[in-house]
């Protein structure tokens, strides 16, 4: 028995667990699509001068928000795993807020958009380890016989 289980009740987790490294990966993937549409949308608001009025893309926010949680969530159904999964799930949050902040700066300033390079990386390293986690019914028959 763990102790957090007096103060909330984690007998849910159990069932639910298995799904939860798939729900991330599928919000990783997910989140890289938004990530694109919401570059592509700031784009047009500078070039259609709103460089004010530069607003956040709802389903990117979503996702991220999603996999904060979810990761939260997979840190107490396997809190090893779940702690090397959210470094970078809150390098991701991160990297989304000052990447928007950048893009704000350069549309105020008539610079030309970058891509978010930063928050590419993060992604790309973050659908490594969701698809780590969340395929390893691919790959554990493989490494059952080279390890066994």
């Amino acid at each position: 028995m763990q102790l957090l289980s007096f103060l909330v009740p984690l007998g849910w987790i159990e069932s639910v667990g298995p799904i939860i490294p798939l729900a991330i990966l599928t919000l990783a993937v997910a989140n890289m699509g938004t990530r694109l549409l919401s570059h592509r949308k700031h784009k047009q608001q500078a070039v259609n001068n709103d460089a004010d009025s530069l607003d956040r893309y709802t389903p990117h926010v979503f996702t991220t928000t999603g996999l904060v949680i979810l990761g939260m969530l997979f840190t107490l159904y396997k809190p090893i795993g779940g702690m090397i999964l959210m470094i970078p799930v809150i390098g991701l949050f991160i990297t989304d807020f000052f990447e928007f902040e950048s893009r704000e700066v350069e549309a105020r300033n008539d610079m030309e958009f970058e891509r978010p390079k930063a928050a590419l990386g993060v992604s790309v390293l973050l659908l490594i380890y969701a698809a780590y986690f969340g395929l390893q019914f691919l790959y554990a028959p493989y490494l059952d016989l080279i390890f066994a």
